[in-house]
């Protein structure tokens, strides 16, 4: 039996590495045959992360996971900060009511969105590359593994047509809630577990409440903007393409927030449990 599961984890990891040889592909051919330079930025985000990596493995840690861990929280911090600004930047510029124009979204692209959507595009394809390398994943349809795969096709075809860029870039501020995801595995990987003390009260607080806004919240309200616009789309691939990936988002975002409210439970329990033993 577990030789079953480890022969289809395999095979799993070998469909996802050919895709991602395809993307790495399907880039190159852009930049250097199409002239494409400013996609030269995704390749910077990339060489970014990696190298990142390179210095935690070798200064700080040579477990994969935390290093994966602590890389992917440095790529939230960044891209929540990016967001923040474009949108901050967009909104002092030319106010709440038309940054969420339709025109803006799908043709528009606000200062610095193209960048940040490429940088981003590279760390996930850094991501999805160190995951395969150091096996840091599991099941026989990996779901971390499908998500990378989901994001990077549909940021990548984005970049390419040059449009939705700034509804990309709105789905991005779930990464606030990765931060406070990463800080709890990093936490707990450093050993602290008591669910007592008040920093970890405090990041329960922060991780259950970006879930719920930032990520859970702002994808749906992104969901319902897509289906209210969706005459405005014309007869593209863009619509179609935008309602799977954000149902696909939705979905995995039930199965996340089932996980994180589960986790919580667990440790608030674990904690109970120790209390009573003690006593």
């Amino acid at each position: 039996m577990a030789r079953a599961s480890h022969d289809h984890e395999s095979k799993a990891g070998a469909f996802f590495m050919a895709t991602l040889v395809m993307w790495a592909v399907s880039i190159f051919f852009e930049i250097l045959f199409n002239r494409r330079t400013e996609l030269v930025w995704v390749v910077a985000g990339f060489c970014f992360y990696q190298s990142a990596n390179w210095v935690i493995r070798n200064w700080v840690s040579r477990d994969p996971l935390f290093v994966n861990t602590c890389v992917s929280l440095l790529h939230s911090s960044i891209t929540s900060a990016s967001v923040v600004f474009i949108l901050v930047n967009q909104w002092m510029t030319k106010g709440s009511y038309e940054i969420f124009e339709h025109s803006q979204l799908f043709g528009g692209t606000w200062p610095w969105a193209y960048q940040a959507l490429c940088f981003s595009c590279g760390y996930f394809a850094y991501d999805q590359l160190d995951m395969l390398r150091y096996r840091l994943y599991g099941g026989w349809i990996p779901s971390i593994l499908l998500h990378h795969l989901i994001l990077l096709v549909c940021f990548t075809l984005a970049l390419y047509r040059n449009v939705t860029i700034n509804y990309l870039i709105l789905t991005l501020i779930c990464e606030l809630h990765s931060i406070f995801l990463h800080i709890r595995k990093v936490r707990r990987m450093a050993g602290v577990r008591d669910a007592d003390s008040k920093i970890v009260k405090v990041e329960w607080v922060l991780n259950l409440s970006t879930f719920v806004f930032t990520r859970f919240g702002s994808h749906i309200l992104i969901t319902i903007k897509l289906i209210k616009d969706a005459p405005k789309f014309g007869k593209g691939v863009e619509l179609p393409l935008a309602l799977f990936g954000m149902a696909a988002m939705n979905l995995l975002n039930i199965f996340l927030g089932i996980d994180l409210f589960s986790a919580y439970r667990r440790e608030k329990n674990s904690q109970q449990n120790c209390h009573n033993h003690h006593e």
